[in-house]
C-alpha cells in the first residue's frame, strides 16, 4: 500500500480505505466550507480508485462537459456558480490573489489537485438548479455534502437527494458555531423537516418616514433608493412591506415620491445627477416630512441637508470620495458621506451609460455598496441615529454573520468524520458502488444511528470552552414534513413517445388504486376532480420533460388518502413492443396511509369522515393558483429569506 494510503489504511483499516478510494462523492459548493471540504476529501483519497486523475492540460470547457453521465467511476464532482471575489481569499485558501475573477469550482479543482494527483476530480462552473443535474445524476452518487450559502439550493440539493435516495451530509457555520447533518430519505429528518428563519421585513411606514434604528436606514437605501435609480424599482421588496399599521395617505405620497424620483433618473450621467438626487432625498422629502407636525409630537423632527451647504468649499468631491471609500473600517464623517455619495453615483452611473442596464445590490459590489453605506449615513445622520462604518453596514446589509476560517475548516472536518460512519454504516458493497443503507419511505419516529454507521448531529460551539463539540442522536423523519413525507419514484417515459395527461391519469389509478386526486407540477396544479380540461394534452405540452430536475406530486383527496407520490421523470430507451409509453418504477410502489392529524379542537365545524383539508400553503415551496395550463397566469413564487451562513 502506497504511503499515503498506509497511514490512512491504518486509521480507516483497509476494507473503509477501499470504500473511501473507490467513492464517487458530489460537493455542491467550493466556498469557505467547500474548500475545506474538498480539501479533506482529497487528502484522504476519496474519488482516486483504479482511475487515474485526468491530465492537468484538460481545458476547463471539457472539463465541465466530461462526466455528466450516470457513470459510477470514482471521482469527487465539484459543481459551483461563482467567481471568486477579493472578499473570498481571507478563508477560502485554495484561492490567490491571481484567481479573482475565474469559477471557484475550476480553480479549487486545480489547486487540490495538487494535493493528491491520484484523485480525479470533475469541476462544473454552472448552478446546481440546471436541468442537466437531475435525479439520474444524483443517483449515481454515494454520497453528496452540501457548502452552500443560500436557503434555495440547500432546499433543492435536500429535495434531489431524497428522490435518489442518496445520503447527504449538510453543513454551516455562523461565526464561532458551526453544524453538521446527516440525512438519509426514510431514516432521518431532512433539512425541511423544521422550519427556517424567514427574513425580517419593515413596516414601509417606518422604513420611508419614521426611521429609529440603523437597519432602517439601511434598508432604506438598499431596497428603496438604489434600485429606483439603478435598477427595478423595489416597492413590493420583501423587506419593506405594507402593513395595517400604515398610513394609507402616507402610502400614497410615497408612492408619488418613488414617481420624482424616477423622473430624476432622467439626469443620470449628467454633472447635476448628484446633486438633483441629494437634494430630492435629503431636503425635499424630509421638508415634507417635518411639515407633518402630528408625527414629530413625541419624537425629534429630521433635520434636512442641502448639497450645497454640506459640500460648501470642498473642491473635487467625487475624486476625494474615491480615496475615503477605502478606509471601510472607520466612521465617515457627514461631508465624507457625502464625497462617496458622489463618487458611487458617477461610478454607477457610467456603468448603467455603458450597457449595464439593471443593477443589483451585492455586498461584494464595492461600488453598490459604497452607495448604500453612504446613503444610509446621511440619512440616518438626519434622524439623528449613530453613524456606522462601511463594514458594519456590509454585515447589516447582506444579512451576513462573518465567516470565520478556523470554523469553517473545522465544520469541514466534521463533514468527513461523518463521512467515514455512513460509508462504514452500508450493508453491501458491489463493482465499486456503495449500497445505500435499507431504508424505505416508511416513516419511524425512533433513533437510527445504526443504520447510519453511527452518524450523529455534530455541533460546533463557542459558548462553551470546555467542549467545543457537541452531538445528538439523529431524529426520524417528520411524517408531516411537506418534502421527505411523500414516497419518492420515477415516471419512465419512452424515447420518442408522446402519453397524455390522461395516459398518465389511468396509469395512476390502475397501479396506485387512486380514485379522486389531483396533480401539480412546477406549473401549478394540472389536475384534479374539477380539472380535466387537460386530459388530452400530451405531457410535452405540460411542460413535463424528462430528465429534468422537476416533480410532479400527486396528492391523494380520498377521506383516507395515500401518502402523497412525487414523481421524478427519466427516458428508458426501447420500442413499443418492448417498453411501454410511460410506466412508473419501481414497479411495487406502496403508498402508505397518511398519519391521522389530531382534531382541532376549537373547530366546531368539523365533522368525522369529512375530506381531509389541503395541506397549508406555507408548508409548500411554491403557491399555485388552479387554473388550465396554456392560459395565462400569475403564478407566485414564495420562497424564505435566511441569513447567510457562508459564501
Amino acid at each position: 500500500m502506497p504511503g499515503r494510503d498506509r497511514f490512512i489504511g491504518q486509521s480507516l483499516g483497509a476494507s473503509l480505505t477501499k470504500r473511501v478510494k473507490d467513492s464517487r462523492v458530489l460537493l455542491v459548493g467550493a466556498g469557505g466550507i467547500g474548500c475545506e471540504v474538498l480539501k479533506n476529501l482529497v487528502c484522504c483519497s476519496f474519488g482516486s480508485g483504479s482511475t487515474p486523475a485526468k491530465d492537468s492540460s484538460t481545458s476547463e470547457t471539457e472539463s465541465n462537459e466530461l462526466n455528466t453521465s450516470n457513470d459510477r467511476k470514482p471521482e469527487i464532482v465539484v459543481i459551483d456558480l461563482d467567481t471568486i471575489d477579493l472578499s473570498n481569499l481571507n478563508r477560502q485558501f485554495l484561492f490567490r490573489k491571481q484567481h479573482i475573477k475565474k469559477p471557484k469550482a475550476f480553480v479549487a479543482k486545480e489547486t487540490a489537485s495538487q494535493f493528491n494527483p491520484s484523485v480525479s476530480i470533475d469541476a462544473h462552473h454552472a448552478s446546481i438548479f440546471d436541468k442537466q443535474y437531475s435525479v439520474d445524476f444524483f443517483e449515481s452518487f454515494d454520497l453528496v455534502f452540501n457548502a452552500l450559502d443560500n436557503l434555495a439550493a440547500r432546499r433543492h440539493v435536500n429535495r434531489m437527494c431524497l428522490a435518489a435516495n442518496v445520503p447527504l451530509i449538510e453543513s454551516g457555520t455562523t461565526g464561532f458555531a458551526g453544524q453538521v447533518q446527516a440525512i438519509q430519505r426514510g431514516v432521518t429528518e431532512c433539512y425541511d423537516c423544521n422550519s427556517k428563519p424567514v427574513q425580517k421585513s419593515f413596516p414601509i411606514c417606518t422604513i420611508r418616514s419614521t426611521p429609529s434604528q440603523p437597519i432602517h436606514c439601511i434598508v432604506w437605501a438598499k431596497s428603496y433608493l438604489f434600485p429606483e435609480l439603478f435598477g427595478t424599482s423595489e416597492e413590493d421588496a420583501s423587506d419593506v412591506v405594507v402593513t395595517e399599521g400604515d398610513n394609507a395617505e402616507e402610502v400614497a405620497k410615497l408612492k408619488e415620491e418613488a414617481e420624482a424620483l424616477k423622473n430624476i433618473r432622467g439626469l443620470l450621467g449628467k454633472d447635476e445627477f448628484a446633486q438633483e438626487v441629494f437634494n430630492k432625498v435629503f431636503h425635499d422629502d424630509i421638508e415634507r416630512l417635518r411639515s407633518m407636525s402630528e408625527m414629530w409630537q413625541s419624537r425629534q423632527p429630521p433635520t434636512s441637508l442641502k448639497f450645497e451647504e454640506l459640500k460648501g468649499e470642498q473642491g473635487e468631491i467625487e475624486s476625494q470620495g474615491s480615496a475615503i471609500s477605502l478606509q471601510d473600517q472607520g466612521i465617515w464623517s457627514i461631508r465624507e458621506n457625502l464625497a462617496v455619495f458622489c463618487h458611487s453615483l458617477s461610478v454607477l452611473s457610467k456603468r448603467v451609460q455603458s450597457g449595464e442596464n439593471v443593477i443589483e445590490f451585492d455586498k461584494d459590489d464595492k461600488d453598490t455598496l459604497d452607495f448604500v453605506a453612504s446613503a444610509a449615513n446621511l440619512r440616518s445622520h438626519i434622524f439623528g441615529i449613530n453613524l456606522h462604518s462601511e463594514w458594519e453596514i456590509k454585515q447589516m446589509a447582506g444579512n451576513i454573520i462573518p465567516a470565520i476560517a478556523t470554523s469553517n475548516a473545522l465544520t469541514a472536518s466534521l463533514c468527513v468524520l461523518e463521512a467515514f460512519k455512513i460509508m462504514r454504516g452500508s450493508q453491501t458493497y458491489t463493482n465499486g458502488a456503495l449500497a445505500p443503507s435499507s431504508a424505505s419511505n416508511a416513516h419511524t419516529n425512533g433513533h437510527h444511528d445504526d443504520l447510519m454507521g453511527g452518524a450523529r448531529m455534530v455541533f460546533l460551539q463557542s459558548h462553551n470552552t470546555e467542549r467545543m463539540v457537541a452531538t445528538q442522536r439523529l431524529v426520524g423523519p417528520n411524517p408531516e414534513c411537506p418534502v421527505c413525507s411523500p414516497v419518492y419514484a420515477k415516471l419512465a417515459l419512452q424515447e420518442g413517445s408522446l402519453p397524455t395527461l390522461g395516459q398518465l391519469v389511468d396509469l395512476l389509478k390502475e397501479k396506485l388504486g387512486y380514485d379522486e386526486f389531483s396533480i401539480t407540477t412546477d406549473a401549478g396544479i394540472i389536475f384534479d376532480p374539477d380539472l380535466d380540461d387537460n386530459l388530452e394534452k400530451s405531457l410535452a405540452e405540460m411542460g413535463i420533460e424528462a430528465n429534468g430536475n422537476g416533480f410532479i406530486r400527486v396528492a391523494d383527496d380520498a377521506d383516507e388518502p395515500k401518502a402523497d407520490l412525487a414523481l421524478s421523470v427519466s427516458s428508458q430507451k426501447g420500442t413499443s413492443q418492448e417498453t411501454p409509453a410511460m410506466q412508473l418504477l419501481p414497479t411495487d410502489i406502496t403508498l402508505p396511509l397518511k398519519p391521522i392529524k389530531a382534531p382541532v379542537k376549537d373547530d366546531a365545524t368539523a365533522m368525522p369522515g369529512t375530506k381531509r383539508k389541503r395541506e397549508p400553503e406555507e408548508q409548500i415551496d411554491a403557491v399555485f393558483k388552479k387554473a388550465k395550463l396554456g392560459e395565462q397566469e400569475v403564478l407566485v413564487i414564495e420562497d424564505d429569506g435566511a441569513i447567510l451562513l457562508d459564501d
